[in-house]
């Protein structure tokens, strides 16, 4: 194979776009290596009450929904290429309790008393959409999602360290009312499982099992 040969097969025969405006998600998958850009959409992220009992459906639903209306937006431009979309969610479940953003201070207390000194789980569901499009007008959709879970023990928290922590300021936009990737990794004890997960992206199993997203990146935990 030629040098040219080699480059072009580095190269993935499709653009990839990113539907969310998380600036954790794009950091990761920038991270990564993976080439992308980023489309913001306005899904609906309501869950009625048979998916608030069913936390995993729910995740997946919801990442379905963000990958979905970008679709939507691309196909209602002109693709005339292949594009890969993906759409992800994070959600925080404590003894079967999806934990959001905090709606407010006394909101964010309360689940931070409820995490202190227990585990929950973070589940982050990715859902990848591809659209073939072969430039003749003829496209074709295919899509799979998968969730994947951490186990975040906390450390016991006294109300004066909640109290500390939400004075920063950098729970409020969190589910589960802490951030692991900035001063909220202070309240955990371990995670079980992929931090990635917890900050919003399992970007190591999505490159082993889409390894053609970054040809070149290297796929170890």
């Amino acid at each position: 194979m030629t040098q040219e040969q080699e480059a072009n097969a580095a190269v993935p025969a499709f653009s990839i776009v990113l539907a969310s405006g998380s600036p954790r998600r794009r950091q990761l998958l920038a991270d990564a290596g993976v080439e992308f850009t980023v489309l913001e959409t306005d899904a609906d992220e309501s869950l009625d009450a048979d998916l608030l009992a069913m936390p995993l459906e729910a995740v997946k639903k919801l990442a379905e929904r963000k990958a979905g209306a970008a679709v939507q937006q691309i196909l209602a431009g002109s693709c005339t290429s292949s594009v890969l979309v993906i759409g992800a969610d994070t959600m925080v479940v404590h003894n079967g309790e999806i934990f959001g953003k905090p709606r407010s201070l006394d909101d964010g207390k309360r689940m931070l008393r409820a995490l202190s000194g227990d585990v929950h789980d973070v589940h982050t569901a990715v859902s990848l959409w591809f659209i073939a499009a072969d430039g003749t007008g003829e496209v074709s959709l295919a899509y799979r999602t998968f969730v994947d879970t951490a186990h975040v023990a906390f450390k016991e928290l006294s109300d004066e360290r909640i109290a500390d922590y939400l004075k920063l300021g950098e729970s409020f936009d969190k589910a589960g009312s802490y951030a692991i990737q900035g001063r909220g990794a202070d309240l955990v004890d371990h995670v079980d499982g992929s931090i990635d997960t917890v900050i919003g992206l399992p970007v190591q199993r999505l490159l082993r099992e889409f390894p053609e997203l970054a040809p070149n990146a290297a796929t170890g935990e």
